[in-house]
C-alpha cells in the first residue's frame, strides 16, 4: 500500500473517508475475532490499525478491554477516556473504566463511572453497570449503588 501513498503529502490519503471508515471496519472485526481467540497482542494491533484509519469510540473501548486481559489496567482506563473523547454518548467506556476501578480497588471512585454508564445515551448494554456493581457489593459489602436511570439508545 505504500506506493498508492507516495508523492501525496504526509497525511493526505488518495481514498475517501468512507473507504477508511470500511478499511477500519474491517480491521475492528478482525481484532475482534483474534481477542475472542485469546490472541490479544494481535488483537492490539489491529484495534490499533482501526484506530489509525478511523477512530472510533467502539475501537478505543475494545483495544482497552483487550489490554485487561493482558493485566495492562492502566492502558485500558486510558484508552477508555480515548473513547469518551471520540463520543461523550458511548456508554461502555464509562462502565468499563469502574470496573477497572474496582479491580484495583478504588471502590468510590467506580461509583462515580458506573453512575455516568446508567446515564449515557448510546449503550450496547445498559444493565451493565447494575451487574457489575452488583458483583462489587456481594465481595464487599458495600450497599451503596448506582442509580437507577436508564439510558437509551
Amino acid at each position: 500500500m505504500n506506493w498508492l501513498m507516495k508523492d501525496t503529502p504526509p497525511g493526505s490519503n488518495p481514498m475517501g473517508p468512507e473507504d477508511d471508515q470500511k478499511a477500519a471496519w474491517d480491521l475492528f472485526r478482525k481484532a475482534y475475532e483474534r481477542q475472542m481467540k485469546g490472541e490479544f497482542d494481535e488483537a492490539v494491533k489491529l484495534y490499533t490499525g482501526s484506530i489509525e484509519l478511523y477512530p472510533t469510540a467502539e475501537a478505543y473501548t475494545f483495544r482497552g478491554w483487550t489490554y485487561s486481559f493482558m493485566g495492562r489496567i492502566d492502558e485500558a482506563i486510558e484508552d477508555c477516556h480515548r473513547a469518551i473523547t471520540v463520543d461523550p454518548d458511548f456508554g461502555n467506556p464509562y462502565n468499563d473504566i469502574g470496573a477497572y476501578l474496582i479491580e484495583k480497588g478504588q471502590l468510590d471512585d467506580a461509583i462515580e463511572w458506573l453512575e455516568r454508564a446508567t446515564r449515557a445515551k448510546r449503550y450496547e448494554s445498559p444493565a451493565f453497570p447494575h451487574r457489575t456493581w452488583g458483583g462489587c457489593t456481594r465481595k464487599s459489602g458495600i450497599g451503596t449503588r448506582p442509580s437507577t436511570a436508564t439510558s437509551t439508545r
